[in-house]
């Protein structure tokens, strides 16, 4: 059990999507607050999504999973990679120790040669793949008692080099000079680049490293990482069309199958049913059970459970339940999918903001969490995870209500500059009404960067009008 704390604190973004270059840190600092909470706003199109886009790609990474070919359309239409960067703090509570790492690779999107033929398709986008390249983790570290005096940064594996990856004097030390695996990474270092996955956090290198190291701290570093990603990251995004999709519960919790030792993530449908190992149904009754201890308090008479409707066969072979979820209110019981869309999104968020409020561990990224809640609520929810929570939220939003409910130093702004797209808003004073604050330099520009690319009301109305001519309206 790795027993960690990793926090990202810091996002530096280059061509992707429409921002050319934007760097954001997520540490609040004008106050000391258990919880790491950023709320980013601006204007639509200009870079919110891309943030959280961002995050999704690192856990992507981190996990060791393909990433998907949609993420070669986010590169920026004027050049040939995305470039990202992110530095997160890592805490060792056994050794009071504090990492500071900093992972950083680029994407591109390249021609599949496995694909390729003769002949010419109508879809070219089936040959192409997108590219994970030029990884490079380097960290440095402290300890609690000589907080000012960290150690420099040093690289752990770059692998910008035709070798496995450099320095040379790390190599040694996490495959203990062990010159037998040399051509076993290599190749996985080529397989990995032609499943667009991350070399650095593949299975084939985590496998040498448990196998070799002998640095306990090295492979500490790596299984933490490895850990965060796939246990204590969630992305939630937006669809397509802009609405968030209400198909998948998130209630990922980690879940061991009994006499196999396999461990895992399941997920909870909203809107059908699901099968899931029998002895699973046990645990997901008593986690709907603890949710139901919130959402009475935030919708007042609304519970929800699960029902079992018969036994199934799983794809191993083994028994599995299937189940549908239920909403109870009024004495009244239906299928959760049949609620509102508002209702379904709050128990679609809801685990993880329990989560959020009781461990440090874990970071949510959350695209329009706005999307569906009641806007007294949503700022009311955001004040409780800020003020008494431990763990680290990372949203965007249009509805302006939490300006008013957070602390000035978790809210961030984009600009219509793309060479510089996130910014914190300056000579903001304790008593202001950042909300008000947001629309003053909206109309008035008094930031560095301009907020706002104006409108006018005039040439809009007029707009409609040809519009509506054009159209026999």
């Amino acid at each position: 059990m790795i027993e960690s704390i990793v926090r990202i604190e810091n996002i530096s973004i280059h061509n992707f999507k429409n921002v050319v270059s934007g760097e954001i840190s997520l540490l609040n600092s004008r106050k000391d607050y258990k919880a790491s909470v950023v709320g980013l706003y601006g204007q639509n199109g200009s870079g919110k999504t891309a943030l959280v886009n961002a995050i999704a790609l690192l856990k992507l990474a981190l996990c060791g999973q393909s990433i998907p070919l949609k993420y070669g359309d986010y590169i920026n239409v004027d050049a040939e990679s995305s470039d990202l960067k992110f530095v997160l703090r890592v805490n060792n509570p056994k050794e009071n120790s504090t990492y500071t790492v900093n992972y950083e690779f680029s994407i591109k999107k390249e021609v599949d040669s496995s694909s390729q033929n003769t002949k010419t398709t109508d879809s070219d986008i089936e040959k192409c793949k997108v590219i994970i390249f030029n990884e490079v983790l380097s960290y440095s570290y402290s300890y609690e008692k000589d907080k000012d005096d960290a150690n420099r940064k040093q690289r752990v594996v770059d692998t910008r080099t035709e070798d496995v990856f450099v320095p040379k004097t790390k190599y040694d030390l996490l495959t203990n000079k062990n010159k037998a695996v040399t051509t076993d990474l290599l190749v996985a270092k080529k397989l990995a680049y032609a499943t667009s996955r991350s070399f650095i956090f593949s299975k084939e290198l985590l496998g040498v490293l448990r196998s070799n190291c002998k640095v306990e701290w090295h492979l500490f570093l790596f299984e933490s990482l490895v850990h965060y990603g796939n246990f204590n990251l969630f992305v939630i995004n937006t669809t397509n069309s802009g609405l968030i999709s209400m198909n998948a519960l998130p209630l990922a919790f980690k879940y061991e199958e009994k006499n196999m030792g396999a461990v895992g993530n399941l997920t909870i449908p909203l809107d059908g049913t699901a099968t899931i190992p029998q002895d699973a149904v046990d645990l997901v009754k008593k986690l709907t059970q603890n949710m139901n201890i919130v959402l009475n308090q935030l919708v007042p008479g609304l519970t929800i459970s699960i029902k079992e409707l018969g036994v199934q066969t799983l794809k191993n072979g083994k028994v599995g339940c299937k189940i549908e979820l239920i909403s109870h209110k009024n004495n009244k019981e239906i299928p959760l999918r049949y609620e509102s869309d508002g209702i379904k999104k709050i128990i679609s968020i809801l685990q993880l903001l329990i989560v959020i409020y009781n461990k440090s561990s874990i970071t949510v990224a959350i695209d329009e969490l706005d999307a569906g809640v009641f806007e007294y609520l949503l700022g009311e929810l955001l004040r409780i995870i800020s003020e008494k929570g431990k763990g680290q939220l990372v949203f965007t939003s249009h509805n302006l209500r939490p300006l008013e409910t957070l602390d000035k130093g978790f809210i961030a702004f984009t600009t219509t500059n793309p060479t510089n797209r996130y910014i914190r808003l300056n000579n903001v004073k304790t008593n202001h009404n950042l909300r008000d604050f947001y629309y003053r330099d909206i109309m008035l520009g008094e930031q560095n960067e301009e907020v706002y690319e104006q409108t006018n009301n005039y040439e809009i109305s007029l707009a409609f009008r040809e519009a509506g001519e054009f159209s026999g309206s």
